[in-house]
């Protein structure tokens, strides 16, 4: 076993990677850019190198930079966690290259499996079942159109080198298609430099199936069992969980059976997911579920299948890159229990779900259950990177018993002042159709704005806060609690009592009783010492101050105030102060997480404050501009 450690990664995945290190008796070396300067991972590592800028492209997808750190502090090998430069192939042959382990696939196991035309074909020959479609070399728009026809609509266009969502589009009729394709194209191209494609079937009710594999250099693959990845928003997953629900042994067997010949189809060494998608309008049937991809890394989603088999993958990979055998047999791995995962982003379902960037003031996850993460409190949330806070992973004697203690975390944590997609989480788990496991890819579009959390405390919710500043802020006796429980009483000895509290939300007047119960137990809430007060509800954290205490308690800003969404820079001002502008009128464009966003008038009127100039940066909730309504 190799003694150094060095992790190309940032954010959870390089912690995760150091525990088990650690675990391990290997040193860790940590890489960082100019943003991760301060870095969990960066304060969790034995070492750290800096590698560059805060951009991704000069920083964690410079391999020659990640190699020179290796050499540099004595590693002998490299993780690459995933994401970056964890699929590359070139970077893996070029670790290899300079006589450093590479924790990963075979160089040659990730080409083969790179392309999506190419896998699907090696994976035919292989006798793994392929959704029915078309991977041929005739890439005219012609032959590719006669193709789809043939299929029959709807049909998925793909691009061969895709991920993520992109160069994806699914189209419904036949005088559609062409247009579906260029723009398809154009966007395969930008992202990945490939415009090729392939098409499938589109499957009507599609859930989402992956296999975790597992090879060595000693010729042995075993499965691991499945996941299920279906519960998505935009072809991003939200919630995994494993085993699948509603999966019977027999397809089980048949399903992780045809995920080992597909490792063993590469010759495939360390961890790896076979991903499948499922038609499962008739339940999940072995002949209804077909080879999507290969991912040639460790998953995002990789705790679900640890905590039901009680596996380390990460110690596997390390043992199995420095030449050891798999540590168990197949027939010496089995399923224990239900285990599900949430993934909390700093994001605003409110609008959009545009990333949340920022200074983690407060952070509160929930105890007893597993929790990784690469931030702590006072740590930032950067705009340059992927904005995962943590992910929530339960594990239960079965699923309905996950269910319920993931609901429950979610009650039990609240971050601030970020917004996060937590409340979302919690309407996502609350669904009927998901607590009886009729799930498929396309639920969360299907529900559309009905999973989005209120964005107003509802009464139990403010009687809480108001109970919370009773318990804490006010002395009861001389007694100074920090447990709701002990928040709960509407008087003072020798006192009359007082039920109302004046609070603020939002830069909104509310008043919370102290002596309305409620659903006191199905409510986190929690006052910090300059005198904040959280109450999470159904996943959705909101924030209360006393009001008067901190000068709030001013009406909130006019209609027409133009806000900064997130914290970003303004690339372009199209307004200047006295300018008449129209309904959907373009303001000015605020650029944030290398996307822009468009400001607009949210009506007719007059521009009669502007504090927004180009170049400059802003923070979340910043007045950039006033709009007042024109006269009639």
């Amino acid at each position: 076993m190799f003694e150094k450690l060095l992790i190309a990664n940032r954010g959870e995945i390089a912690c995760r990677i150091i525990r088990t290190a650690r675990a391990m008796n290997i040193a860790t070396v940590a890489v960082y850019s100019d943003a991760d300067a301060r870095a969990l991972h960066v304060r969790q590592a034995d070492e750290a190198v800096h590698i560059g800028p805060s951009a991704a492209s000069e920083s964690y997808l410079v391999g020659e930079k990640i190699i020179a750190a290796a050499k540099e502090t004595g590693a002998q090998a490299i993780h690459p966690g995933y994401g970056f430069l964890s699929e590359n192939a070139d970077f893996a042959q070029a670790v290899k290259d300079a006589g450093l382990i590479w924790v990963g696939a075979p160089p040659a196991s990730i080409r083969a499996m790179g392309l999506k035309d190419a896998a699907k074909k090696l994976m035919r020959e292989a006798g793994v079942p392929v959704t029915p479609g078309y991977d041929g070399d005739d890439q005219s728009p012609e032959r590719l159109k006669q193709e789809a026809d043939a299929i029959g609509y709807p049909v998925l266009i793909k691009a061969v080198a895709g991920g993520g969502g992109k160069g994806m589009r699914k189209v419904d009729a036949a005088e559609d298609f062409l247009s579906s394709l260029e723009s398809c194209r154009r966007e395969a191209k930008a992202s990945f430099g490939n415009d090729d494609v392939i098409l499938e079937k589109w499957i009507t009710s599609p859930r989402h199936i992956e296999v975790q594999v597992f090879g060595d250099s000693h010729g042995n693959h075993v499965h691991l069992f499945e996941r299920d990845c279906s519960l998505q928003r935009r072809h991003q997953k939200v919630i995994e969980e494993a085993p699948a629900p509603g999966m019977d042994q027999a397809t089980r067997e048949d399903l992780c059976a045809a995920a080992v010949r597909a490792a063993k189809a590469v010759d495939y060494e360390g961890a790896g997911t076979i991903e499948f998608i499922a038609d499962a309008s008739e339940g999940l049937r072995a002949d209804r579920i077909f080879f999507m991809e290969m991912n040639t890394r460790l998953q995002v989603e990789h705790p679900v299948t640890e905590e039901i088999t009680g596996v380390d993958l990460v110690e596997w990979q390390l043992r199995v890159a420095s030449g050891e055998a798999i540590p168990k047999k197949q027939e010496e791995l089995s399923i224990d229990g239900w285990a599900i995962e949430a993934r909390l982003y700093a994001e605003d379902p409110a609008k959009g779900f545009l990333p949340s960037p920022g200074r983690i003031d407060d952070l509160e996850l929930a105890h007893r259950i597993r929790v990784e993460t690469g931030v702590e409190e006072g740590d930032t949330v950067s705009p340059n990177y992927d904005p995962m806070i943590a992910k929530l992973v339960v594990h239960g004697s079965d699923r309905d018993d996950a269910i319920d203690q993931l609901l429950a975390a979610l009650d039990a944590s609240y971050v601030s002042p970020l917004h996060t997609n937590q409340g979302f989480l919690f309407e996502c788990l609350s669904m009927a159709e998901f607590r009886d496991g009729d799930l498929d890819t396309g639920l969360i579009a299907d529900k559309g704005d009905q999973l989005l959390p209120s964005v107003s405390p509802s009464k139990d919710a403010i009687d809480a806060a108001a109970r919370r500043y009773r318990g804490d802020f006010l002395d009861w006796d001389g007694f100074r609690s920090n447990d709701i429980r002990y928040g709960l009483f509407g008087f003072r000895l020798n006192s009359a009592a007082k039920s109302d509290v004046t609070l603020t939300s939002s830069g909104e007047a509310v008043s919370g009783s102290t002596l309305n119960y409620g659903q006191e137990f199905g409510v986190c809430s929690t006052m910090t010492p300059d005198g904040e007060i959280f109450v999470t509800e159904r996943g959705q954290t909101y924030r209360f101050t006393v009001r008067g205490l901190d000068g709030t308690g001013a009406a909130s800003a006019a209609d027409g105030a133009i806000l900064a969404p997130m914290p970003g820079k303004v690339i372009a001002v199209d307004v200047s102060e006295g300018d008449s502008v129209t309904a959907g009128q373009r303001l000015m464009v605020l650029e944030a997480m290398k996307m822009e966003h468009a400001l607009t008038a949210p009506f007719d009127g007059t521009v009669t404050e502007l504090s927004a100039s180009e170049g400059g940066q802003v923070q979340v909730d910043a007045v950039l501009a006033v709009v007042e309504p024109g006269g009639e």
